[in-house]
């Protein structure tokens, strides 16, 4: 046997069950930010296990959930907690006070009292031991207090992340010394009876009788069941209370995403998800081209309405699917593209040469020779590449460039100075006859980094002066893009706040923790930042004025809602952390087809289990998950954070998580351990409700 056979206990849990119902805790934030922590173990009455340990059987020589060898246990105690420590046990020093945490340890089920009932007298078991102090006394898990102030940085243009600030201070006394905070309670004497003999009345008053062959031997098993029953039963309404208190102990805040229509056919289907990934047998991507046409009609209806002349150009590099291509070819928008592959693949999904901007620092001879020969406007981005394009243009097939400008004190290694700015027009306008010039001003374009609407109204009223002044030199200057990063909204408002405000690494696997997250709610989305942009400062007049169109290269914002992602569960263990259970899943795919990785961040909206249908042992008890990935790397993960989904997930059931068409399935996809990239399946409308998929042609 191999030594990580030998040091790993899971095997021996037969029942995962059973370790799950006794050793469950939930915990509470009191006011002092420490976190109470309630477990089964300090019920009243004693423990099932005391009794059942001592009791003959004649199935004594076969192997039992409950079975721990020559082990003895202390009374109040479950024999799953005495053979296997934690799970999570590697110690993690939040603070130097080691019992800070259970300041407020009070029993959560002091109400429970347990039926009037005895047991047959040659079942009866001999009084338990004296108790002894508790094992958990000095859990790793406990070994110091976290104080968690979370702050949320409003995004700008120099910060499109949001910061989380964890700020942790022990809990000392004056002399600097921990305080211990814990006193385990006393062990109850009330014995446990049980007058029913093994089963009570249903939900009829009738009592259920036992099956034929019952066995007297069978009552403890019986009355196990009984106390699980009540256990669970108590604990669900715990975590319920809990959820609308605010507080969600080692689970994290839920982040459902908002979803469209569509995924509500997808997931109601009671086959087209099976079907799928029965014909893939791995992870795939779904795409639905529909929404990336409806968001390109509201960035469209966003121009008219503020009377501009505006135009669309898809951010190619945030989804390459040719099904969105096509969508823009189909519903008036241009693609941006900075690859000689990018540009092919727009032009074979039926985009016209003229409707193609071209950006991207240092471009190939290759690429520029193409976007000349097809008419595409070419964002230059230096001096060295003007001149490059200027040995490759003609009068007969001249380049239309836009010069990208530099944004006054930014540090970015993209566009161009003023004095560069400069440069390059005299360059322009020296390089042929007036009007036959090889080169061509059309205009001036500019990125910003974050979502700030404000900022982007400003720098784009600035422009206008130039391309005035560029007129004015000859040169046909009517064109200003503002680039892209408009925002998406995820999540609800309450959601995203609920989580900024709370997370702490309590929340993760491991105790991970990031610095920063995407703003996954975002109040001004999409094409109605466009809208805030526009009234900003009377831009939108300032356009109409000066006869300039504006330009707009969204990428996540046009695939807003028209995909999502699905991997298949391929195997589960139980791990515990704070005293309490929590499922660790290992999917078919890995972390690569979540972006979010390259960030060193973690992608929030929740994932979705489906087929949807309650837990048959504990309906509507949420289970705190952690997702992990199919590669041998430790960091592969899927969502470190433990998604309160609604039901454990089993082997075979699909996780889908959603929005993920905006740079999720593209940026960092890779052939790992020669898994295959997840295919692009593209669904369309049928007839009524129906949804009919193929596979995505790019």
């Amino acid at each position: 046997m191999g030594l990580e056979a030998a040091v790993d206990p899971e095997p021996e849990l037969a029942n995962p069950e059973a370790m799950v119902l006794f050793d469950v805790a939930t915990p509470r934030k009191t006011k002092a930010g420490a976190r109470a922590s309630r477990t089964v173990r300090e019920l009243s009455a004693p423990h099932p296990a005391d009794t059942l340990a001592a009791a003959p059987s004649a199935h004594e020589n076969e192997i039992s959930p409950l079975d721990t060898g020559d082990a003895t246990f202390e009374p109040g105690t479950s024999p799953v907690d005495a053979a296997v420590p934690p799970l999570d046990a590697e110690p993690v020093s939040f603070g130097a006070n080691p019992d800070a945490r259970r300041m407020d340890r009070t029993p959560i089920l002091s109400e429970l009292r347990t039926p009037d009932v005895t047991l047959e007298p040659d079942t009866t078991p001999p009084a338990p031991a004296a108790p002894a102090q508790h094992a958990e006394a000095n859990s790793p898990e406990d070994a110091g207090t976290l104080s968690t102030s979370a702050s949320v940085e409003t995004p700008t243009a120099g910060s499109p992340w949001v910061h989380l600030h964890d700020e942790t201070e022990p809990v000392r006394t004056e002399d600097d010394q921990a305080v211990p905070q814990h006193v385990e309670p006393a062990a109850s004497s009330e014995p446990y009876t049980d007058a029913t003999d093994g089963y009570i009345p249903n939900e009829n008053g009738v009592a259920d009788g036992p099956e034929s062959g019952w066995d007297d031997m069978d009552s403890d098993d019986v009355l196990l069941e009984l106390l699980v029953e009540e256990v669970a039963e108590l604990l669900i309404e715990e975590i319920v209370d809990d959820s609308v208190d605010g507080t969600f102990g080692i689970t994290a805040s839920p982040m459902p995403a908002h979803t469209d229509e569509w995924e509500r056919r997808v997931l109601a289907d009671p086959d087209l998800l099976a079907d799928i990934a029965f014909a893939i047998g791995g992870p795939f991507h779904l795409m639905y081209p529909a929404r990336v046409a409806h968001n390109i009609r509201e960035f469209r209806e966003a121009f008219a309405r503020a009377g501009v002349d505006g135009v669309v150009y898809y951010g190619k590099k945030a989804n390459k699917a040719a099904c969105v291509a096509r969508a823009c070819a189909e519903n008036g928008a241009g693609i941006d593209v900075s690859s000689v592959g990018e540009l092919t693949a727009a032009l074979a999904a039926g985009v016209r040469g003229g409707e193609l901007m071209v950006t991207g620092p240092a471009k190939s001879d290759d690429l520029l020779w193409l976007a000349v020969r097809h008419g595409a406007l070419i964002a230059v981005d230096s001096l060295d590449e003007l001149d490059r394009l200027g040995a490759i243009a003609s009068a007969a097939v001249p380049a239309r460039v836009l010069l990208r400008v530099l944004p006054a004190g930014s540090a970015s290694r993209f566009g161009m100075t003023g004095d560069e700015l400069d440069r390059a027009q005299m360059v322009i306008a020296a390089s042929g006859p007036h009007g036959l010039e090889p080169v061509q001003l059309e205009g001036f374009s500019f990125h910003l980094s974050g979502y700030d609407a404000v900022a982007r109204a400003e720098q784009a009223a600035d422009l206008i002066a130039r391309c005035t002044a560029a007129r004015e030199h000859g040169h046909p200057a009517r064109t200003i893009s503002i680039g892209g990063g408009f925002g998406v909204d995820y999540v609800p408002e309450t959601a995203w706040r609920e989580f900024t405000e709370g997370v702490d690494r309590s929340w993760f696997h491991a105790g991970k923790s990031f610095g920063s997250y995407y703003p996954y709610h975002f109040p001004v989305p999409g094409a109605a930042m466009l809208s805030q942009i526009l009234a900003h400062g009377e831009l939108a007049e300032c356009l109409r004025d000066n006869d300039i169109r504006l330009a707009v290269e969204p990428g996540r914002a046009l695939l807003d809602r028209a995909g999502g992602t699905v991997f298949r569960v391929q195997g589960s263990k139980t791990r515990h952390a704070d005293g309490q259970p929590y499922q660790l899943l290992t999917v078919d795919g890995t972390s690569l087809s979540l972006s979010e990785q390259w960030f060193d961040s973690e992608y929030l909206p929740d994932p979705v289990l489906w087929p949807e249908r309650e837990s048959a042992r504990h309906p509507g008890e949420p289970m705190p998950t952690s997702v992990g990935a199919a590669s041998c790397l430790e960091s592969d993960m899927l969502s470190w954070r433990r998604v309160p989904l609604p039901r454990r997930a089993e082997r075979g059931d699909l996780l889908i998580y959603p929005n993920t068409a905006g740079y999720q399935m593209d940026s960092n996809e890779s052939a790992f351990h020669e898994l295959p990239i997840p295919p692009k399946v593209v669904l369309f409308d049928g007839h009524g409700d129906r949804l009919r998929w193929t596979l995505d042609a790019g």
